[in-house]
């Protein structure tokens, strides 16, 4: 493991949940390792393979080799858990001032961090969510029942959070991590979202704010992991964290 030496500038932690993977992580990790962030916040990379069945660990391995100047911090679950376990593994290892979750696919451009950064280096924001569906950027036009359920999902979590947020299930979600770190997370899989999501709202006084982002979707044939059943399991979330507020 490489341990990132502390100095007074700001730190991003990178949180990358990655499963079966090997063909793609590589990408994901050039993208990452050649955005400059802005005011030279410095990057702390995190990735934790959650049992993949595939090359991930010896893709993720060989990368760092190549790469010594790209702090990697690598972490593996010897059973598979799903992304909510693996965010959870990442987010609790952050170290950064910064916590944001990128997938290991190539869905979401890195490049767009520092839109995500903006709010909260100007000084308004605690969370920052990069929403598919508003502003200007490109969007890879795919699946329509797919967008109606993400829309579906929102409108709902909205009901219950009083936030008007446009995409609560997108992947970037960039905190604070004193902020994320103290919530305890209890998710497995793609409920994650709506739970975090429900569980920052609560929070007295937090500062929530949305940007637009690009999107490149990928097919099932491309790698696209989410089901229909993670639409169900995403509404029980959205009832139990929202509606009756599990903790």
């Amino acid at each position: 493991m490489i341990i990132l030496a502390r100095s007074n500038k700001m730190i991003l932690s990178i949180v990358i949940p990655a499963y079966n993977e090997g063909n793609t992580i590589h990408n994901i990790l050039n993208k990452v390792k050649q955005v400059q962030l802005i005011q030279d916040i410095q990057k702390e990379v995190i990735i934790v393979n959650d049992c993949s069945r595939d090359h991930t660990e010896e893709a993720i391995q060989s990368y760092r080799k190549e790469n010594p100047d790209l702090p990697i911090s690598y972490y593996k679950h010897e059973v598979n858990q799903g992304k909510g376990a693996a965010l959870r593994t990442g987010i609790q290892k952050a170290t950064g001032d910064l916590v944001i979750i990128q997938d290991a696919d190539l869905e979401y451009d890195p490049e767009e961090y520092n839109i995500l950064l903006k709010p909260i280096l100007n000084g308004f924001a605690d969370v920052v969510y990069g929403s598919r569906f508003m502003g200007g950027k490109p969007h890879r036009i795919l699946f329509y029942w797919h967008s109606i359920g993400n829309q579906f999902l929102t409108r709902l979590s909205n009901m219950f959070t009083n936030l008007n947020l446009t995409d609560m299930e997108t992947c970037y979600k960039l905190m604070k991590r004193n902020i994320i770190q103290s919530i305890q997370l209890k998710e497995n899989r793609f409920g994650f979202e709506p739970e975090v999501t429900a569980k920052l709202s609560r929070i007295k006084g937090i500062r929530i704010y949305e940007v637009g982002i690009s999107y490149y979707g990928r097919t099932y044939e491309e790698g696209k992991k989410i089901s229909w059943k993670d639409g169900f399991r995403a509404i029980y979330c959205i009832l139990k964290y929202g509606l009756f507020k599990a903790s």
